[in-house]
């Protein structure tokens, strides 16, 4: 089997579980804090090991500060979940709204290009978004993470597949290999 074929599996496989996500998407809005949880603890497992490989006790003292932090935030995850995924969607719910008003701001400073409206329609989606998850709080925090996993995983799907179709049509074979 060529390595097209391995990126049309992973690329089904995202699919799948995208679909699945949305069809529960409240046991995705769990997984993905459950997932969340873990990234901060291996993060902080990370920053106990960076405490002893920097030099100088500023650098020291700042990393045992992050792994302090990452690993609390972990913990406290995995102890309570419910919390958690409220916590996760007022965070994603204020990087929507940032991430809105910073487009917005940013396409007045391409006006008169191509990018102008489309980055225009990009920021007031975000704002939206965010409104839409504040005004329906704490009902939306059941869902918004798992719809969320379900979105990132059907792009992510689509894109591998894709990319499985150029390789397979004779594109770069080298970058299609898998190590």
């Amino acid at each position: 089997m060529s390595g097209w074929f391995w990126w049309m599996l992973v690329g089904i496989l995202f699919i799948v579980g995208g679909v699945v996500a949305l069809f529960n998407p409240f046991a995705a809005t769990v997984t993905a804090e459950r997932v969340a949880a873990w990234f901060f603890i291996f993060g902080g497992l990370l920053q106990v090991v960076a405490v002893f490989q920097v030099s100088g006790w500023g650098a020291r003292i700042w990393a045992l500060v992050l792994a302090a932090v990452f690993l609390w935030l972990g913990v406290s995850l995995l102890s309570n979940p419910l919390a958690g995924i409220l916590t996760l969607t007022i965070v994603a719910a204020i990087m929507f709204l940032a991430s809105g008003i910073a487009k917005i701001f940013f396409s007045f400073a391409v006006r008169g290009s191509g990018y102008f409206w489309a980055m225009l329609l990009s920021g007031a989606i975000s704002v939206v978004l965010a409104l839409m998850v504040f005004s329906n709080f704490p009902q939306s925090a059941a869902v918004l993470l798992g719809v969320l996993l379900a979105v990132e995983l059907l792009s992510s799907g689509a894109t591998l597949i894709s990319y499985a179709l150029y390789l397979r049509s004779g594109g770069d074979e080298q970058q299609g290999r898998m190590a």
